[in-house]
């Protein structure tokens, strides 16, 4: 292994633990007395930091040092893509797919599978917590039947910790971002405006409006993915190529 592949591989590491662990870098930085900087040069695979330095981030994650020094890859996981509708997740999961010839998930038609039922029908005859539940037992029959594909999550699954927990720690999550504006006019190019029927009547907030609350309120939750894709003012394929590219790394 070279030294920049191995550096790759370490930077990942450290960033998956973080993620596992539910930390933001700047609580690792607060933790370990490693710069916030400097964990973000290690995360990015451009760090050679001491093994003092790493051994401070591996006991503020509670983890020996070795878990993150050893030099054999990871066994690889499922790739997961979160983000609100009108991220992209179906366009480009199916097309990552192809290029890494493994299977493609769209996780919401697995829930319609669980339920007998489609999507919006699932809402209105069992209710969102029991469609939380058809969702995480869909993931876990998605998970065991696949040791490797991409999956396309609904963009409500990381409101659930226990579904976007198993999720975290089973594959590769990797938030798809974009603008409010990006993903209204996505949405109205798909001609499907659910769920944001009625929401121009008086008193109601816009669509946009109600895009732009659930992206602030999931920010926080977005940000725990293992890597974040900002597709915003890309082409499809430009977005793709990126996405290659940081699945590869």
């Amino acid at each position: 292994m070279t030294e920049t592949a191995y550096l790759s591989l370490l930077g990942d590491r450290v960033r998956a633990l973080r993620s596992e662990h539910g930390l933001t870098r700047r609580a690792l930085a607060a933790a370990s007395g490693v710069s916030e900087r400097y964990l973000a040069q290690l995360e990015a695979g451009e760090g050679n930091i001491s093994v003092l330095l790493l051994r401070k981030v591996a006991r503020a994650m509670s983890v020996p040092v070795e878990s993150l020094v050893r030099e054999e890859a990871p066994p690889q996981k499922c790739i997961a893509l979160l983000g609100l509708r009108g991220a992209g997740k179906s366009t480009l999961g199916a097309k990552l797919a192809e290029q890494l010839k493994i299977p493609f998930v769209e996780l919401d038609r697995e829930v319609e599978t669980e339920a007998g039922a489609e999507l919006g029908e699932v809402f209105d005859m069992y209710g969102q917590e029991a469609f939380r539940r058809f969702e995480r037992r869909a993931l876990e029959r998605v998970l065991a039947q696949h040791d490797r594909a991409v999956i396309a999550a609904g963009g409500g699954l990381v409101t659930d910790a226990g579904t976007y927990k198993l999720l975290l720690e089973r594959c590769q999550c990797i938030w798809l971002k974009a603008s409010p504006e990006e993903h209204m006019a996505r949405v109205i190019a798909q001609g499907d405006m659910r769920p944001f029927k009625g929401r121009n009547a008086p008193g109601r907030p816009s669509a946009l409006d109600e895009i732009r609350q659930l992206l602030a309120d999931r920010d926080r939750l977005y940000g725990r993915a293992d890597l974040v894709l900002d597709t915003s003012g890309k082409s499809a394929r430009a977005s793709l190529s990126q996405l290659i590219s940081l699945v590869k790394t």
